[in-house]
Order: structure tokens, then sequence, then C-alpha cells
């Protein structure tokens, strides 16, 4: 765990300006400081939740949390930043929660929200709207699909716990005040998240590695190539897609490299003008499919050797707001 990027746990590199009283002309250091902790909030509560719609939603609320209390009240407060984690961590552990009994009722498979690289992010958006700087998601290990897709097995307990000690270095001391546990029973959580992890992930794959695959994946689908596609496949790979309920839903996984093969091909068919494109995904080499320039599907990989071992795919348009236009390449 200790090759994470470090990063990730620092505040944002952007400071909103904020003044002290209208047309004063000053800034108030304790306002920018309070602000400046945007990313940081950001940054947790995506690796928390899975979405980037429900991180932000819970980071307004803890600011509006925040502002509810009296300058005097504020003033008290020792630490700030420690004090706007504390909150969001509960408010996410809240959410995540709710949120097991909101995904049993899901139409399909629930994938959580693949970004963009920052670059792309930005320019990603069909409204014209610029993203703050603060918005971005630092990508690193604790953000891949494989990664996120195994929190997802976790208790909400486990998440938190092993997501503030690991990824954000707070010790066991201040995860209890958060979870509202013991440090040693936040330990045992933390150590079970790992286990999990540790049985779940497949040996890394070397960057360079992973892009020539996802290359030559991209050749052979292009090319309907289906016995290309099952080379590059691994005998028991399975994809799982993410529709939101849209009509055209992959309602349960796909299994084993001919048949992963013969769907992508069929898909293809099915779907007129689809470009399929190279793009980062969660950090990590991945493809997009456009239809008149639009991104209509993301898709995510995990190498295991040289071969595909699993494909997530989202199609649902609640989680493509990063990648609704993105520039051909």
């Amino acid at each position: 765990m200790s090759n994470w990027k470090e990063d990730a746990t620092k505040g944002a590199d952007d400071i909103m300006t904020i003044q002290s009283e209208p047309g004063g002309g000053r800034l108030d250091p304790g306002l920018a400081a309070i602000m400046g902790e945007r990313r940081q909030l950001i940054n947790l509560a995506y690796r928390l939740l899975g979405s980037l719609a429900d991180a932000e939603d819970v980071v307004q609320e803890t600011y509006a949390r925040w502002y509810a209390m009296s300058r005097q009240q504020q003033d008290a407060i020792e630490s700030p930043g420690a004090w706007l984690t504390k909150v969001a961590s509960r408010i996410c552990l809240n959410v995540l929660s709710s949120a097991r009994a909101r995904r049993e009722t899901y139409v399909g498979e629930w994938i959580p929200e693949p970004l963009p690289e920052p670059t792309e992010w930005i320019s990603g958006r069909s409204d014209g709207v610029t993203v703050d700087p603060a918005d971005r998601v630092t990508l690193d290990e604790s953000v891949n699909m494989a990664f996120l897709v195994v929190l997802e097995s976790m208790t909400p307990a486990e998440r938190v716990a092993f997501i503030l000690h690991d990824v954000f270095r707070y010790s066991f001391t201040e995860v209890a005040e958060i979870v509202g546990r013991t440090p040693a029973a936040c330990r045992q959580l933390a150590s079970s998240a790992r286990r999990r992890i540790r049985a779940a992930q497949a040996p890394a794959t070397p960057a360079a590695r992973q892009a020539r695959l996802i290359r030559d994946f991209k050749q052979a689908w292009e090319a309907k190539d289906i016995d290309a596609l099952i080379g590059l496949l691994d005998p028991d790979a399975t994809v799982i897609a993410d529709s939101g309920g849209l009509a055209s839903a992959v309602l349960h996984p796909i299994e084993g490299a001919e048949q992963i093969a013969r769907s992508l091909v069929n898909l293809t068919g099915r779907l007129r003008d689809l470009t399929i494109l190279e793009r980062t995904v969660n950090g990590q080499p991945g493809l997009i499919a456009q239809q008149d320039g639009v991104t209509v599907t993301v898709y995510a990989f995990e190498v295991a050797g040289d071969r595909v071992k699993h494909i997530w795919g989202v199609r649902n348009p609640g989680k493509l707001r990063s990648w609704a236009v993105s520039p051909e390449r």
C-alpha cells in the first residue's frame, strides 16, 4: 500500500479567492483556507462513494454545515480541515449505508462512475462550463476501476476505515472518532479490507504493456476479428455493463472469452457510426465509444499478464457527465 501517491492526501493546489466583506478588497485567510480543503474532500468522498455526483453533494453539505455555525463556533475549532474531513466522512458513511438499499433496486449492474484525464475532464463538458480545478480527482492506484469495484464489496465501516487510514494516512485514533468504533476495531476493519483487495486484484501489469494490449484489443474489435479478440481475452474473462436501466441494458455479466468477443462484434453491428477511441479511464488505459462525437460508453479494463481479465462498460448517462464530448485523437 505504500506506493499510493501522496498527492491524493494533499489539499487543493488552487485556493479560491474570498473577500472578507463586499468591496473590502482584502482576503480572509481563514475562509480561503477552508475553501482550499475542497479538493481534499472531493478526493476523499469520490473514493468512499465511487460517484463524483454523490461526492459533490457530500462536499456541498459539509460546507453548508460549516457555514451554518456562528463565527464564534468556527473560531473554536482548532483544525477546520480536520473538522471538514470528519464531517464529510460521516456523511459518506451514512450515504454508503443507504446506498446499499438503493442499489438493490438498481436496474442492472452498478459500476462506479468512470473518470477521464484532468485535461479531458475540463474540455469534456458539453455545456461549455469549465470544471473547477478543485473538483478534479487525483488519479492514482486508489481510483482504478478494479480497486473501486472491490471497495463496493466492503461494508461501509470497512471502506471508510480503509480509505481514511491506508489512502489518506489518518491514524486509527482519528478514524475511530469518525466511524464511532474503537481504534482496535478500526484496525481490524482496515485489515479485513486489505484481505479483500489482495484476494481480488490481479498482479500488476506494466502500464506500457497494458496500453499495447488495449490498443490491440481496439484494433481487433474494429476489425470484427473474433479470433483475435478471443486471443486477447482471458478464457474466464467477464464483462459487466452499467446502463442505468436503458432499454438496451445488459442486465447480467457476460462470461467467457468467446461469448464476450461475439457480443462486442454484435454490438458494433447494431450501433451505427460507432467510433472507438483510446482514453485513460481512472488513471489506466481504456476505451470509449462515441456516436456523432458524443461519448456513449466508457470501458475500463483489468489486465492479468497479457490478457484482459475484466471489462467494465458504463453507459448510464448520469455517470458520463465528464465524458459528454471529448476531443478525438
